[in-house]
């Protein structure tokens, strides 16, 4: 069964899309620890990120890495901090989030909530600094 994150790719199920290329998607959480709160998938369903052969997950991490200098042009920020957890979706990803401080990364924290407007300029306003 497909992932949420393949439908997401796939074009089934809507995202705030801020980055794409053949082989790797990134998109706003829609519930995000911090405004700009991005996902970085793999388009290749593969469940969990260690099972990624070393050139995808390099790849990955290159492609996380042009997404999260976007973030830190758009978004007011110290350092975007980047977390692998993978418990929640069976689709490998890396969360990156916008830090100011220690606690704005802690995935215990009631997560925010912005209007559709507010997350759709966001997603364009890191895309166009890609």
């Amino acid at each position: 069964m497909a992932s949420i994150f393949s439908k997401i790719v796939k074009g089934e199920i809507p995202s705030y899309k801020v980055a794409e290329d053949e082989y790797y998607y990134a998109f706003l959480d829609i519930n995000p620890l911090q405004k700009g709160h991005t996902l970085v998938i793999p388009k290749k369903e593969t469940d969990y990120l260690f099972d990624l052969s070393d050139e995808e997950l390099a790849g990955l991490m290159v492609f996380a890495k042009k997404v999260a200098r976007a973030i830190g042009k758009t978004i007011p920020c110290q350092r975007v901090g980047v977390a692998v957890l993978g418990l929640d979706v069976p689709h490998a990803h890396v969360h990156l989030v916008p830090l100011n401080g220690g606690d704005d990364m802690n995935f215990c924290n009631p997560k925010k909530q912005f209007p559709a407007e507010e997350m759709k300029a966001c997603a364009e306003s890191i895309a166009t600094n890609m």
